[in-house]
């Protein structure tokens, strides 16, 4: 397995293991591939992830994909295509928003994302996320600004090579 891939699950390991919004909401989330700026994952979509009151896209009461459920992953992936950089603290939120296109699901279906870096300087980095369904069509899109000006520094970050295959710098944990 690439290094990348390695520590970008290390850091969502440390999310979960923090037992906060990410534990809670989408424990199932699995990172299945890394390569510098661009992660891609997918999640099981539980009963606890559904709204309640369904769509006017589908038919009355049926219990769809919860469109808060979409907009804190685009705020966890966004952060996680911040650390397949290296970034081990992902810094925080500074602007965040979703656009839905379709229904996302419903319990059972497996929701696909493609988080990538679209740009990162020295103070602020910039995320795009497109969630797709099983067909490949896409549900909804979603941009995230993080600030991580103070996150550069932290012990555990690591460069890792332009391919992601080996660290450069840092510690290779796992």
């Amino acid at each position: 397995m690439a290094a990348c891939l390695r520590f970008t699950r290390r850091v969502w390991k440390s999310f979960i293991e923090n037992k906060g919004h990410d534990a809670q909401c989408f424990p199932n989330l699995v990172v299945h591939r890394a390569i510098p700026g661009t992660i891609e994952a997918s999640l099981t979509v539980e009963p606890y992830n559904l709204n309640r009151v369904g769509s006017l896209f589908c038919s009355y009461g049926a219990r769809i994909v919860h469109g808060g459920l979409i907009l804190s992953l685009t705020d966890t992936l966004g952060s996680l295509a911040v650390a397949s950089k290296g970034q081990y603290m992902t810094g925080v939120s500074t602007d965040i928003g979703t656009s839905f296109v379709r229904p996302a699901g419903r319990a059972g279906d497996v929701l696909h994302a493609k988080a990538t870096l679209t740009g990162m300087g020295k103070s602020l980095a910039y995320t795009r996320v497109e969630f797709t369904n099983p067909s490949g069509e896409l549900v909804a899109y979603g941009h995230h600004t993080k600030y991580i000006g103070k996150s550069s520094a932290h012990p555990k970050n690591v460069i890792l090579s332009a391919d992601g295959e080996s660290v450069i710098e840092g510690e290779d944990l796992d």
